[in-house]
Parts: structure tokens; C-alpha cells; sequence
């Protein structure tokens, strides 16, 4: 299949690298709207500044966007009206209604959409999930994702809080896994944040939290901040507790917290059960960042290729981003934000 990457980020790179290869694809156009150093591998594609141009003038079968978040919806939506099928980085979009706007243009187009849940591709994730189900519920969940940035790191984090504020950003990820473990209906949430550097907008926040209460009783609290001022102690806290026990993310496992590899790392759980008994799984052959890439990409030529049904896969999307945005909006009125009329 031929492929368009927009975007050339770490992302971006990945997901280029991820189909040059993938034997299933063609890499037929390679676009960022200013310079950028590439690897080797991805340096005799033909590279543009220009979306548009590069769709009229390639005409992929599939478009892959790692752009910045306010530019996601659009894009995604020229592509998939251009004809492409579409695997979009997350967020899937800056609003919900531009979230849903994407899913309705894939649907009434017939296109396949995947959005970036990088997690999802993760077995070690997958075994967390699977083992916090099968202690059952209600559930607690405490998470989070604090990334002490300085130098370049600083510089990408504070262009993303030009649109986008960490507890979006990086929160869709972990509300998706909250999500998919409870698999109970959201129905409020209550943010608060605090901007802790004059380098940014004065109406961007660099630190937030939030609390959501899920419709079963589950109850979930995620944080996440930026910065150089940001600590590096209990940075990386993944607990998820029930009534039969509690299943976590070890300590001591990660390392800085603004490397790639480090945000999706498991290496090891604790599995705790009420009873008293606790036992620990390791997981010593990982996939790294780009296998992982690797897996998102192959995945998406799978659903294109065998039809799989995605209608689930895009809902989840749009919920998770709806419940960021709440908390986003919470912290900016001072208010709770009633989630019941995302089901009307």
C-alpha cells in the first residue's frame, strides 16, 4: 500500500520507519512543514511542506499524521476524503466535535481510522488489564506521567501547550486503560492545574490532575506535568486496586522521565490479592518504542487488509479524549463537568 507520513517528529520518524520495513507498504511521500534531519533509511523519499500538495501529487492508500494535536482533525479528514485510510497520533483532535467529526468522515467515506494508542499494542499492558479484570470491580485507579523536561525536550513540550495541556496530551492514554478495565460508562470529572512557568501562554497550565468517577462506582485519578521544574520522584505511579486486590507497576523499573522508551516500559507487576498473597511477573523482552511502532502500523494494514470492524477502536477514542477535555474544561471554570451527555 502506498503511504504518506505527515509529521516527522519522534513520532513520526517511527511510524515512517515502521513501513519502510513493513514489506506490505510503500513509503510514496514524506511531509514537514519545515527542515528536518532524517535518519538514513527514510532519506531518498520524496519529501514535502505541503499536506495538501503532497496528497494531490502521491495519492496514498494510506495517510499516517504525527503532526501537532490542532491539526489532526483536518487532516485526517482531507485524507480520508482524498481516499486514504488513516492512522492519526493521539489525541485524535483538540475538541470533541471535531473528534466525532473524523470518526463520521471515515465512516461515511468507508475508510479505516486507528488512532495512536500505543499502549494497546503492548503486552505487557495488556497482561496489567487483563490481570485488574480478573480481580473484578469497583476499581481505583491511580496513575500518572510527570516528564522533568529541559533543553529540546522543553522546547517540543512547550510547543505542544500551545494547543494541547499534559493532562490531554498524555492522559488519553491512560484514561483509555482505565477505560478498558472498568468498561463502565464515565459519568463526572473534576480537574485543577497550575501554570509553573512564565515561558508559557498565561492561558496554558503545565501541571494538572483530575479525578473521574465512572458509572459502576470506580473512581481514577491521573497527573501529569511538564517542565524542568517537574520532580523525578514517583513520577511514574500505575496502581490499579478492587476489592480482590491491587495490581501495579514496580518501582524502580523506569528511567528519566522524558525518555520515550520509559513511558510505555512495564518491566515488571505486582500482582496483590486480598487474601495476602502477592506474586510478581517480569517481562524481560519487551518490545521497545519502535517494535512497538511497528506493531501500531502493522495492525493498521491488518484492518485494512482483513476488514477488521474499528467502530469500537474509534468510539474509545472519542470517550477517553471527552473525559481529558472535561478535566481540561473543570480546571478551567473551577467546576466539576457532568460526563452523562456524552450518552444522549
Amino acid at each position: 500500500m502506498k503511504v504518506l507520513i505527515a509529521g516527522l517528529g519522534n513520532m513520526g520518524k517511527s511510524h515512517a520507519l515502521a513501513h519502510h520495513n513493513n514489506p506490505a507498504a510503500e513509503i510514496v511521500s514524506l511531509v514537514n512543514r519545515s527542515a528536518v534531519t532524517l535518519p538514513p533509511e527514510l532519506q531518498s523519499y520524496p519529501l514535502y511542506n505541503d499536506f495538501d500538495q503532497a496528497l494531490e501529487a502521491t495519492r496514498p492508500d494510506v495517510a499516517v499524521i504525527a503532526t501537532y494535536s490542532d491539526s489532526h482533525a483536518d487532516y485526517a479528514c482531507r485524507a480520508i476524503e482524498a481516499g486514504a485510510h488513516v492512522f492519526v497520533e493521539k489525541p485524535l483532535a483538540t475538541t470533541v466535535s471535531d473528534a466525532r467529526r473524523v470518526v463520521a468522515c471515515a465512516k461515511t467515506h468507508a475508510r479505516k481510522l486507528v488512532v495512536g494508542y500505543i499502549l494497546r499494542h503492548h503486552p505487557s499492558w495488556q497482561r496489567l488489564i487483563a490481570e485488574a479484570r480478573s480481580l473484578g470491580g469497583p476499581y481505583v485507579f491511580r496513575l500518572n506521567l510527570n516528564q522533568q523536561s529541559t533543553g529540546a525536550t522543553w522546547e517540543t513540550h512547550k510547543s505542544l501547550m500551545q494547543t494541547t495541556p499534559p493532562i490531554v496530551d498524555c492522559g488519553v492514554h491512560y484514561v483509555d486503560v482505565m477505560c478498558q478495565i472498568t468498561d463502565a460508562r464515565p459519568v463526572r470529572v473534576h480537574g485543577m492545574g497550575l501554570r509553573l512557568s512564565d515561558e508559557i501562554s498565561q492561558n496554558m497550565y503545565n501541571y494538572g490532575q483530575f479525578q473521574v468517577v465512572f458509572e459502576d462506582g470506580s473512581v481514577g485519578w491521573y497527573e501529569a506535568g511538564w517542565g524542568p521544574m517537574m520532580s523525578e520522584v514517583a513520577y511514574f505511579v500505575k496502581d490499579v486496586i478492587s476489592p480482590g486486590g491491587s495490581v501495579s507497576i514496580l518501582s524502580g523499573m523506569h528511567p528519566e522521565s522524558d525518555s520515550v522508551e520509559g513511558h510505555t516500559k512495564v518491566g515488571a507487576l505486582r500482582i496483590h490479592r486480598a487474601d495476602g498473597s502477592d506474586s510478581d511477573v517480569s517481562f524481560p523482552d519487551e518490545p521497545g518504542h519502535q517494535a512497538l511502532c511497528d506493531a501500531e502500523q502493522e495492525f493498521l494494514l491488518r484492518a485494512i487488509a482483513e476488514d477488521i470492524d474499528l467502530t469500537r477502536h474509534m468510539e474509545d477514542a472519542v470517550v477517553s479524549l471527552a473525559i481529558c477535555l472535561a478535566a481540561d474544561e473543570s480546571i478551567r471554570t473551577g467546576h466539576a463537568i457532568d460526563l452523562t451527555g456524552l450518552w444522549k
